[in-house]
């Protein structure tokens, strides 16, 4: 599972019956000191994110258990929405200047 933040989504008219139904967002993968990486993945959204949201996305088989569909054609699936992130004696850049 990785941090990431909403950035996009994609709209694809024509797709796998296993998709269909299913809202497609971009995600740019987040170090977890609230820096970007450079790639960015398309998931598939199961709890309603939206654009700019942290997130947090579960990949591979996990990702298709969450689509209750083991033969389904998803590699990654957001699974929650970040409201706050707390570690034990490492500040996360005042959450991420607040996650701007």
């Amino acid at each position: 599972m990785w941090l990431g933040k909403v950035v996009g989504t994609v709209v694809a008219p024509t797709k796998n019956d296993t998709l269909v139904g299913s809202k497609l967002l971009i995600v740019q993968p987040l170090n977890l000191d609230g820096m970007n990486t450079i790639s960015l993945q398309v998931a598939v959204d199961t709890v309603g994110a939206g654009n700019g949201e942290t997130v947090l996305v579960s990949t591979g088989s996990s990702a298709r258990r969450v689509m209750n569909n083991e033969n389904s054609a998803v590699d990654a699936a957001i699974v929650g929405i970040v409201e706050t992130i707390e570690t034990e004696g490492i500040s996360k850049a005042q959450y991420w200047v607040h996650k701007g």
